[in-house]
Formats: C-alpha cells, structure tokens, sequence
C-alpha cells in the first residue's frame, strides 16, 4: 500500500510507525481535524492530546470490535483462548473482575527490590546474543523471573512469549499463527503448574496478584491467562523501550552507567514512543469531535502524536530528562491505561544500564540504519549486528 495518503507528502500513519523520523509527520496530522479520514486505511485518526485523552476514556470506543471480540484468525485455537481472556484486549464481566486486581499487584511491587533482581539477571545475560534478541528477552526474562519461574526456564518462557505476541499483530503469516497456538498451549500450561504447584516466594509479582485476587480464584483459568498477560505485554512494548533507549543515549547522552534514572527513560518514553498507537472501535453509531461514526468504524488513536502536542507538552521535539511535569499518553489513559508503566521503565533502565556496562559502542548505536520491524504499532529498532 502507498505509504502516503495524497501528494502533498503526508505521511500513512500506520507507515508512520517504522518511519525514521515520523513526528514532523503527525505534527501536520495534528493541525488537520480533530478526527481525520484515513481513506485507505478505512480508520479514522486521533492526534491531538486532548482528542486522543477523551476517546480513550469513551465507553462509545471499544478496543475490540463487538462483532469480533477475538481476531477470526484466532478463533477456536490456543491463542484465541487466550487473547479473549486478556483484560488489556477485551471488556467484559470476566475481565472487569481481574483488572483492578492486576493493577493493584503492580502498584504495591516493591520495586527497588524486583529492579536489583532485574539488574542482576541483564549483567548475567547482556552479550549472550544478539542486541536485537536482547531488547526482547532481557525484559520478558526479569518479569518471568519476578514470576517465580527458575532461571533455568527463563529462554524457553521468553521464546514463546515471543511467538504468541506474533499472532497478535495482523502482518502474521500462517506459520507464525502455528507457531503462537503452540506457544500459547505451553505457556498456559507452565504458568497453571507455576501458580498451582509452589508457594509464590515472598514479594515475588505472583504472590503479589495472588493475593489481590483472592484465594478462591488462584487457578481460575483468567487469572492463569491475564499472567501470561503480563509477559506478553512487556514483549515488543519494553523491547521498544530499550532499543528506542539506547537511541536516545547515542543522540542525546545520558547519565553514568550506573545510574538510569526513571526519568531519563520516561522521557525516552515521550519523545520516541514504543507504542506509537492503539486502535478503538465504535460499539454503535455515534457522533464523536463532530463526526458521525457508525458501528463498527476503526479510531486511530496516535499516542506518540499526542505526546509531542505542545498543549500536554511544551517544547514537545526537545529531548529533556529534566522536564517538569512531563505527561505520558503512550501507556494509555482511562480504564484500559497500561497498570505496568513504573515496572516497563524499571525494566528498561535495568537493561540499558546493563547493556551499558557490559561496553555497548555508543557509535555503534549512533550508526542506526533508521530501520525498525515490521510492525502496525510498536515502534522497536533492528540493529544489523
């Protein structure tokens, strides 16, 4: 498909995701209307602040289509299971149930503690591999870790989570989907035998959600999916942390290596979002920032077009870790708001920080192709290395 949507260069702004520099980009999108037609994409585009604030936090917006709560392609499969149980990709009684529980548990991780575990599992595994494996499986790991998994299961949970958030991601192949039903099938196993078999170690995230949840729900079967949850919503969101991280550090500096503040990633986060957008859709017609939208019409919402709005953000295309009452919209707003985002920077500072030390060419890094994965959201670099 052309990755512009008429002559005068603006640019596709799903194309905007892999795109080396998008933001002068979605700067022209934000002068347009306050919802625009995106023609060939058959989706309407949210991208100024408050634009984007308000539809995430209207019940008329839904995050999946009420015809089709679970990706056809999913459907009477391990991975569709799976998904449709998934608070952050569905609403519903069951999922209502287990959101507030899944975010208290975040809220009250002792984090100093769970980043100490987190820092020392990176300097262990920084080097064994590729840089782009390492943006995926330093931070999908730790939280395995923080799980209660053994060390020695820690590749092979990565692994598949990998292969499950593939299926996620409507640029998946035939193959791709195999691959995630069969993860989806192991890593539901492994975590039932995890949260059935032993006594959670003390402040570990599972005997933190077990506890928020109740007793009598420990091996319900949303409770076993909304964990694996949990890893899969660190994949490809935190491996965009780190890398886009590592980017900013080659651009713009950073602190000494052994200190990444977290808001020196929180600004990572604004300035060069891993999750450029999310999508909603119209559960019946409506009329919304003046548009009539019928049911089932697609809303673009483009959160790293928000951040860089001067109205939430003053000086929105300076980088600065010194930003006063900086505001985030790339983790979310309202009642499907990401409960993870001080665990995600935790995570990628103790990535970076260990990428650091381990003797990461700052030059290298700076060397870029201004190349990122295929991808309809998440905005992750590929190093040639």
């Amino acid at each position: 498909m052309d990755a512009l949507l008429s002559n005068d260069g603006l640019l596709d702004p799903i194309a905007a995701v892999t795109h080396p520099d998008p933001y002068p980009h979605y700067a022209r999108w934000r002068d347009g209307p306050a919802l625009a037609r995106a023609p060939q994409r058959r989706l309407w585009v949210a991208t100024r602040a408050e634009v984007v604030r308000r539809l995430l936090s209207t019940p008329a917006l839904r995050v999946r289509p009420v015809t089709e709560p679970v990706p056809a392609a999913l459907l009477g499969r391990p991975a569709g299971e799976l998904f449709g149980l998934l608070i952050r990709m569905n609403d519903g009684p069951v999922h209502d149930a287990h959101r507030p529980a899944i975010g208290q548990a975040l809220a009250g991780l002792p984090l100093p503690q769970v980043r100490a575990q987190a820092l020392a599992l990176a300097r262990a595994q920084a080097g064994r591999g590729s840089l782009d494996d390492a943006l995926f499986e330093l931070p999908v790991q730790a939280v395995a870790q923080a799980l209660g998994f053994a060390a020695a299961e820690l590749p092979r949970v990565a692994a598949w989570v990998r292969e499950f958030v593939a299926c996620l991601s409507p640029l998946a192949g035939t193959d791709e989907l195999d691959r995630a039903h069969r993860a989806a099938e192991s890593l539901m196993a492994s975590m039932t035998r995890l949260v059935a078999d032993s006594a959670p170690r003390d402040a570990s995230l599972l005997q933190a959600v077990q506890a928020a949840v109740g007793v009598q729900a420990h091996s319900a079967r949303p409770l076993v999916a909304n964990l694996v949850g949990l890893l899969s919503q660190t994949c490809d969101a935190t491996a965009g942390l780190v890398g886009n991280s590592l980017l900013a550090w080659a651009r713009h500096g950073a602190p000494a290596p052994d200190r990444t503040p977290a808001t020196w990633i929180e600004e990572v986060a604004r300035h060069d979002a891993a999750v450029q957008n999310t999508r909603r859709f119209v559960a019946e017609d409506t009329v919304l920032e003046g548009q009539p939208l019928r049911a089932g019409d697609a809303v673009l919402l483009v959160l790293a077009a928000a951040q860089r709005d001067p109205v939430l953000n003053p000086a929105p295309d300076r980088f600065d870790p010194e930003r006063p009452a900086r505001r985030l919209l790339g983790f979310g707003h309202g009642p499907h708001a990401c409960p993870g985002q001080a665990l995600a920077t935790m995570l990628a500072g103790a990535a970076v920080q260990a990428l650091r030390e381990h003797g990461l060419d700052r030059e290298a890094v700076a060397r870029h192709t201004g190349r990122y994965r295929a991808s309809v959201n998440a905005r992750v670099p590929i190093w040639e290395t």
